[in-house]
């Protein structure tokens, strides 16, 4: 399963959910209902499971529309098996991320609720599922060792789920043994490590946003110039600024003011002063920069730009974050 939530991580939902599906995958995941039916108007048919659900969630449209439905605790159950039509269902068991999913206290009256709805036709109970901490190797193996009683549990209930999946990309592949039935690839799929390292190409990986913009104002500013809002930098010299028209309403992280790598023309600079709502300022030094150049913000590290990581790190967060929350007035272009 190639997951394309957050508008396929930021890098277009639609357009990654063909991609993964050429590519071989044969699932889409997504979080809720409106993600999965955005991809049925497109006229992706494949297999789409969502799962996180706003309580008054109406899943009527999505199981007209084939949707496979996750289901954490009993009374969703409950709407689901009300809802029209035969739902393919997904039960969720928490098995240590404390986030949604039946606790183990909860899987006896779950499990034997979903092989009553199944006996009458309501539900069809397609798989079993759960979400690794990535906390650390013994807790990743007590995770697989409690999903693997769930599982248990839950066929000595009467159920026999076709599909059990408990690994993302980082437990797919770090831990083979947790790949199961499916594995759900999120960020690997983009290129990107899911591991803290950042280190994609060590995997194989390589990233398949390049984030860049043309430079629309070049200026020769005297030394003890000061940059952007609250003059949190002052040039040390006469030098030279160039302005890049993206900001965090484009979702540029404002943290990585005075510290994100930039590349223009093959070398490598940093944003100074503030990143404001929509442009940053890079002090190039003495060096050429005109007008319509393009500044790369991050890449493939291969072609020798900044990557994903090194914006996340000069902003104190993670990859996953700097590509998702890109937003929609950037204009995204597309390369087989």
């Amino acid at each position: 399963m190639v997951v394309v939530k957050a508008n396929g991580y930021g890098h277009g939902a639609i357009e990654a959910a063909r991609a993964a599906l050429a590519g071989g995958a044969t699932w889409l995941g997504v979080v809720d209902s409106s993600e999965a039916l955005a991809l049925r108007a497109a006229g992706i048919d494949a297999p789409i499971l969502a799962w996180l659900h706003d309580p008054a969630a109406d899943f009527a449209d999505a199981i007209a529309a084939g949707i496979d439905l996750g289901v954490n605790y009993l009374d969703q159950l409950e709407s689901v098996g009300a809802a029209s039509g035969l739902a393919n269902v997904h039960l969720k068991v928490d098995t240590g991320l404390s986030r949604n999913g039946a606790t183990e206290a909860e899987w006896a009256g779950i499990f034997g609720r979903a092989a009553e709805l199944e006996r009458t036709g309501a539900i069809h109970v397609r798989g079993i599922f759960s979400h690794l901490a990535n906390s650390g190797a013994d807790e990743d193996e007590a995770q697989v060792a409690r999903f693997m009683a769930a599982v248990e549990q839950a066929r000595a209930a009467g159920l026999d789920p076709e599909l059990s999946h408990l690994a993302a990309s980082a437990g797919a592949l770090a831990l083979p043994h947790a790949r199961f039935d499916l594995v759900r690839i999120g960020v690997g799929a983009y290129g990107l490590s899911p591991f803290d390292d950042g280190d994609s190409a060590a995997l194989g990986l390589e990233p398949a946003m390049q984030l860049d913009a043309g430079i629309v104002l070049v200026k020769r500013v005297p030394a003890g110039s000061g940059v952007s809002y609250g003059y949190r930098y002052e040039t040390e010299a006469e030098t030279t600024l160039a302005l890049v028209p993206l900001g965090y309403a484009d979702g540029i992280p404002r943290h990585a003011s005075n510290a994100a790598p930039v590349s223009i023309n093959g070398k490598t600079y940093r944003v100074c002063g503030t990143i404001a709502m929509d442009q940053f300022v890079v002090d190039v030094g003495d060096d050429e920069v005109a007008v319509g150049d393009r500044a790369v913000l991050f890449g493939d590290p291969s072609t020798g730009v900044p990557s994903a990581h090194d914006w996340a790190t000069a902003a104190g967060t993670i990859n996953y974050e700097i590509v998702t929350r890109i937003g929609n007035r950037v204009a995204r272009t597309y390369e087989s």
